[in-house]
């Protein structure tokens, strides 16, 4: 649930519904605490693919060793302890939305694999040779400057261009403080409601 009246979140409420119609890739920036991943839910639930899956993955708290089988999922035997095939986070969300949060933070290696799903729709799980084909929407967040990181080589250009075919950013509370009356009311009745008050 989004709260807030101000210009800017009345602003960001009309881009949602407008985005909420396509199926396009969007990239979502902000600051921590903006509310990225709840701007990624809502656009979801108002597609057409609300009755599917929304699936998060939280890119900067994945282990670069772990973000490609937790993407892509691994095969049989792939690595030392992979004793069965596990789908990944790209085959949960299928039909649905993978919001990819951090995005930035995604390595240049698993980021190839990552382009590849968003231009053919088709991926390979870690340690197979099989080939997938995965129909999902991918809504990417970001508070980093991914154009700054292009240019230092840290994220590929043609990835950026394909997340960011829809970009939206988020205004931080500081530009909308006719927002804070409403967000203190709504945290303090959740507050009441968690211990009985």
């Amino acid at each position: 649930m989004l709260i807030g009246n101000s210009t800017a979140m009345r602003a960001v409420e009309v881009a949602i519904q407008r985005i909420s119609n396509t199926s396009a890739t969007v990239l979502l920036r902000g600051e921590s605490g903006t509310g990225k991943e709840l701007v990624a839910h809502r656009i979801h639930s108002l597609s057409e693919r609300a009755e599917q899956p929304f699936v998060v993955v939280h890119c900067a708290a994945i282990p670069e060793t772990l973000i490609e089988t937790t993407l892509f999922g691994q095969e049989r035997g792939a690595f030392t302890g992979a004793n069965q095939a596990r789908k990944g986070r790209l085959e949960q969300a299928a039909g649905g939305t993978l919001f990819l949060d951090e995005v930035g933070d995604i390595p240049l290696s698993t980021q190839v694999k990552l382009l590849r799903v968003l231009q053919d729709k088709t991926f390979e799980r870690v340690g197979g040779e099989e080939t997938f084909s995965v129909n999902v929407r991918v809504i990417a967040a970001t508070h980093r400057h991914l154009e700054a990181m292009v240019h230092t080589g840290e994220f590929r250009e043609d990835l950026y261009y394909r997340l960011n075919v829809v970009p939206l950013t988020l205004p931080p509370l500081r530009a909308r403080r006719d927002d804070v009356p409403l967000l203190i009311a709504h945290f303090l009745d959740k507050f009441n409601r968690a211990n009985s008050r």
